[in-house]
């Protein structure tokens, strides 16, 4: 049996695109500078570049696509991995997929086609950049392979391959249209070409990853460019999850804690993926300020993954001395806090389901149990509910008869439900599902915008707030009423309106907004994609009052303020339980950047840890400095004294 792949605890991307028209490829590289550079910036791992996006080779091979200017002799690729491995650092090995230059320049018929005929990807006059995108029905997937086979044999056993640009590709070329009819899919049928893109993916992606683990069986691998929401059908290709995730490059702060908190499920090695860029990749000359690349690898290691940070190396093959300060500085800091990271495992609360239906759902979840402070995992479909105490269906989840039956068992077993939208209900939101909500529903409510009033058990400003997505009309059944719905006059139309947005609200309507029955809470708007798309804060006002019903012994309460990031972490040997706790604010420094420069420290936070026994000792990592504490009714409670940024509470 191969042993699991090693994990990277910090590494670099080292990007390598050099378009044909450098001649000067590799000119300056020098080995032993090379590896010394990573080796003083604390990097453990670099993936390093076989094939490029232009597709072009960068080691002493008789194949054509070897990059023109690569300096006769040099074998840029193999001098890398030696120097690399010299230094007791990992090299795994990267591959462009569905972007590659020269096949498509030199075999136009192997770009994938979109409906009308016109290519994928780049027109035929380009731009200021893209790409020309490859269809793997045609032929071309046999000359990557063979691409791919020359390297797992040359650099035999590899560490890892990392496959780039491998989403799902519609075409309509000839190959796959051909392999369409044979599947019995029709090309003109949008749907169709969808699924055969896809199997078509999952169909290579074995191809591949059977390659790699017969060639070096111990090697990591990986196919990005894949969605990480379809991880329950893909993880068994996947031999180690990456989730590219550039804030400043367009994937914005809130992607990576979205989509570890699905990866974390898997039983699977996890890396953050972020770039010491300004921008996005190859922004050459663009360094990000400290303060940000430390916030990325602190919530990186937070929520239980190793640490990948993208550079590009010069065409010459020279290092950044400015980005390696940077990388160095901040690898530091992830050094010194490993012996309380190895092995750590999630320890959380609350199992929110994924709904893709519903734009914004995931992402208004993470956004409110964040600032909650609730700890919290993304489960697909099916996914076992044992150690949560709370399921979340947020804002519309769509459930057959077995899901539903899970959820009944889940709630008759002692756990607590929370619903929005039309979770737990049909499609039209005219007949719940699931007995136990205590309501009764009367379809969608015929108003965009309804208001809010909350009851007296909520702690919120006595207004009636505004909702500003439609919702479900219901009626308690048993449930007991936290918040009602105020209807307005009218529905605004181009030619019946009131003043400048919503019509004014009229009047106290008989429907419920939020309810309690026994262990399952409902709120009849989808509040969570409300939250997402408005971030008006009444609705987490609600949330949490539901949330202090359903689970009024959360495992982590911290006073602070909302961008306070909260996770629970536990290893087992030694057996002890990590509490991170982040203070940074990202502050919107152009029209679509958001960056982070500034550590503003927070001090005297009161933390209370759920723990049935009581700990031998509470400290501070790396610094090691004791915490006094009390343990009270199950649950310990002390002061932290400082967060300047990330800071590690320990519980042994």
């Amino acid at each position: 049996m191969a042993k699991k792949v090693p994990v990277p605890t910090r590494q670099v991307h080292l990007d390598f695109h050099t378009g044909p028209w450098i001649p000067d490829v590799g000119r300056d590289f020098d080995a032993k500078t090379f590896a010394k550079t990573f080796k003083d910036a604390h990097v453990n791992s670099v993936t390093v570049f076989a094939k490029c996006h232009h597709g072009h080779l960068y080691y002493n091979t008789r194949r054509p696509e070897r990059h023109p200017g690569l300096k006769p002799g040099l074998n840029l690729l193999g001098e890398q991995v030696e120097a690399l491995h010299s230094a007791g650092i990992r090299a795994p090995i990267y591959l462009s997929v569905q972007c590659d230059e020269y096949a498509a320049n030199v075999h136009p018929e192997w770009i994938a086609l979109n409906p009308d005929g016109t290519h994928v990807g780049r027109k035929p006059l380009g731009g200021e950049s893209g790409w020309q995108i490859l269809d793997m029905a045609s032929d071309y997937q046999d000359f990557l392979a063979e691409q791919t086979a020359e390297v797992l044999k040359m650099f035999k056993p590899v560490d890892g391959i990392f496959f780039d640009m491998c989403w799902d590709q519609p075409s309509v070329s000839n190959f796959a249209k051909a392999k369409m009819a044979k599947a019995g899919l029709d090309p003109a049928v949008e749907a169709d070409r969808k699924k055969f893109a896809h199997d078509n993916a999952l169909a290579y992606m074995k191809r591949f990853y059977d390659m790699v683990k017969a060639a070096s069986p111990n090697a990591g691998c990986f196919f990005n460019g894949r969605s990480h929401a379809n991880l329950a059908e893909e993880a068994k290709y996947q031999a180690q999850i990456e989730i590219e995730a550039l804030p400043t490059g367009g994937w914005g702060y809130l992607y990576f804690p979205k989509f570890a908190r699905i990866a974390r499920t898997f039983d699977k090695p996890m890396l953050g993926m972020t770039a010491r860029f300004h921008k996005s990749w190859a922004d050459f000359g663009g360094l990000k300020p400290y303060p940000a690349l430390e916030y990325e690898t602190s919530q990186m290691m937070a929520l239980g993954a190793s640490c990948s940070v993208g550079d590009q190396l010069h065409p010459r093959g020279t290092l950044d001395d400015g980005a390696y300060e940077l990388i160095g500085e901040v690898y530091a800091r992830v050094e010194a806090a490993e012996p309380w990271l190895e092995g750590a495992k999630a320890v959380t609360d609350i199992a929110v389901l994924q709904n893709p239906r519903v734009k914004g759902a995931e992402e208004g979840a993470v956004r409110l149990l964040n600032q909650l402070r609730q700890q919290f995992n993304i489960l697909p479909d099916g996914a076992s509910f044992d150690g949560y105490k709370l399921v979340i269906a947020p804002d519309g989840v769509a459930m057959d008869a077995a899901g539903i039956k899970r959820l009944r068992s889940f709630v008759k077993s002692g756990g607590a439900v929370l619903l929005s939208g039309t979770s737990g209900m049909d499609a039209e939101g005219t007949g719940t599902l699931l007995p136990e909500m205590g309501i009764k529903a009367h379809g969608m409510s015929p108003f965009t915008t309804t208001y809010l009033r909350m009851g007296r058990e909520i702690d919120a400003p006595k207004s009636d707030h505004v909702m500003y997505e439609r919702g479900v009309r219901v009626t308690a059944d048993g449930a007991e009423v936290l918040a009602k719905v105020v209807e307005p006059y009218f529905e605004r139309a181009w030619d019946h309106f009131s003043s400048h947005y919503q019509t004014p609200g009229d009047k106290l309507s008989k429907f419920a907004a939020a309810t309690i029955h026994g262990r399952v809470g409902y709120i009849a708007f989808p509040i969570f994609s409300a939250m997402a798309h408005h971030g008006n804060y009444p609705y987490r006002l609600l949330v949490a009052a539901m949330l202090e019903r359903l689970l009024p012994e959360p495992l982590l309460r911290v006073d602070g303020p909302t961008y306070l990031e909260t996770s629970v972490m536990r290893q087992s040997k030694p057996a002890r339980t990590i509490v991170h706790l982040l203070g940074y604010s990202a502050e919107r420094r152009t029209p679509t950047l958001d960056l982070i420069e500034d550590i503003v420290p927070l001090y005297d936070l009161p933390l209370s840890l759920r723990m049935d026994r009581k700990p031998k000792r509470v400290y501070l990592a790396p610094a090691e400095r004791e915490v006094e504490f009390e343990h009270l009714n199950g649950r310990v409670n002390l002061r932290v004294p400082m967060v300047s940024g990330h800071q590690m509470i320990v519980f042994e």
